[in-house]
């Protein structure tokens, strides 16, 4: 992607009067994607990121991103600083053994695993130096139609609350999606999948650098290495299928133990100091509608998928980057941009739908299983999902 020519460009709305063309609410991969580009199309955008929820787990970064990033004017040797190489991936899937699928033949290198802090700041630099006003420790509440157009909003620091408007809106706030719910937005569940993480003291073995994914009755577990130095281990099952006692140490490694490659891998590693598991939600969802009058969602606000796709962080950097290009085209005339957004993520949900029914029906061993039986037929809406209204509540991070 390259910035819009100066005869296209409309002249930006003075920050300094407390105005924008666009406020970007939420300052994770899609956010920052998004304010990058309209930024380098030369418009005025505040990007307010809140800072506040549960701390973000380790995730993995496809070597495909390289790509997105390339577009945003990233610079992918400087992830090499941060974060952890990724080279291949190990799975136990349909079988007991483990097959590998090594990243030397991928054409775009290796992937990463990410110190998510990190990877969320530099993304959040990026958009600074692109001209546009990032604020930390900001939150973006009550969206107000304004009379004359666009939308006056709270921003919110602390105790603190200031007014700023702006022409549009850009949801970028996780599974809450924030202000598109309070426009009537409703998110659609596909499952009820969700992830108990726990952080492993690191020891010599993690020296492999490669995700390990091991398919068991209930569901699937997830290892890999990460910065700064530990090893995360992730079990996945729907809600209703987890047991109650995973809520202390003790009984996820016991049931950790009972599996054979993620065990291995954890053997001998007592959890970090001050350590415990951690629920996430992990479900596939789409928000519907994701475009409104001069708001548009992107990111997990936009649509969620199951971590097993390895799409999470691209999708939320490919949707940050294709809202901002869509809200770009819209001020400047085009009449079907939006609509070409809206398309853009349905197909892509369609394409994942199709490929993540597939992939679990790989997996055959426990046909009478419920987490399986459930994901063996073509993903439709759940009626309810005893997970969700709490997660969104907490605007609880997607898992890795």
């Amino acid at each position: 992607m390259t910035p819009a020519p100066a005869s296209r460009r409309r002249a930006p709305i003075e920050a300094a009067q407390g105005g924008y063309d666009v406020i970007v609410a939420g300052g994770g991969p899609a956010g920052a994607a998004a304010a990058i580009t309209l930024a380098r199309a030369g418009h005025s955008v505040l990007l307010a990121d809140a800072g506040t929820g549960p701390p973000k787990t380790g995730e993995s970064l496809v070597p495909a991103a390289r790509l997105l990033l390339y577009d945003l004017g990233v610079d992918v040797r400087v992830l090499d600083a941060d974060h952890r190489p990724c080279h291949a991936n190990l799975s136990a899937w349909g079988s007991a053994r483990l097959h590998q699928l090594s990243f030397l033949d991928d054409p775009h290198g290796h992937g990463w695993h990410l110190h998510r802090p990190a990877f969320d700041s530099m993304l959040r630099r990026r958009a600074r130096d692109q001209g546009a006003h990032v604020a930390e420790n900001v939150a973006i509440t009550h969206p107000t139609a304004r009379p004359a157009g666009g939308w006056e909003v709270a921003t919110i620091t602390g105790a603190t609350s200031r007014t700023a408007w702006s022409r549009w809106l850009i949801d970028a706030t996780g599974r809450r999606a924030a202000l598109a719910a309070r426009r009537g937005a409703r998110r659609i569940p596909y499952d009820r999948l969700i992830a108990i993480h726990l952080r492993l003291a690191p020891a010599e073995a993690d020296l492999e650098e490669a995700s390990v994914v091991e398919a068991v009755p209930d569901g699937w577990w997830h290892t890999s290495p990460h910065n700064p130095a530990h090893r995360l281990i992730t079990y996945f099952t729907d809600s209703d299928l987890a047991p109650a006692a995973l809520v202390t140490p003790q009984p996820l490694l016991d049931l950790l133990a009972t599996t054979r490659h993620t065990a291995r891998r954890a053997q001998g590693r007592p959890p970090l100091p001050g350590a415990a598991p951690r629920r996430c939600a992990a479900s596939t969802t789409r928000l519907q509608p994701v475009v409104g009058d001069h708001w548009i969602a992107a990111g997990d606000a936009a649509i969620t998928f199951d971590p097993l796709s390895s799409q999470g962080l691209l999708t939320a950097l490919y949707s940050g980057l294709s809202a901002g290009q869509a809200v770009d085209a819209h001020l400047h005339g085009e009449p079907d941009a939006l609509t070409a957004y809206t398309t853009r993520l349905r197909d892509t949900f369609h394409a994942y739908a199709h490929a993540h029914r597939d992939i679990h029906r790989c997996e055959s061993r426990w046909p009478d299983h419920a987490f399986w039986q459930r994901r063996h037929t073509t993903p439709r809406p759940v009626t309810s999902a005893p997970h969700s209204k709490a997660a969104q509540a907490a605007d609880i991070p997607h898992a890795p």
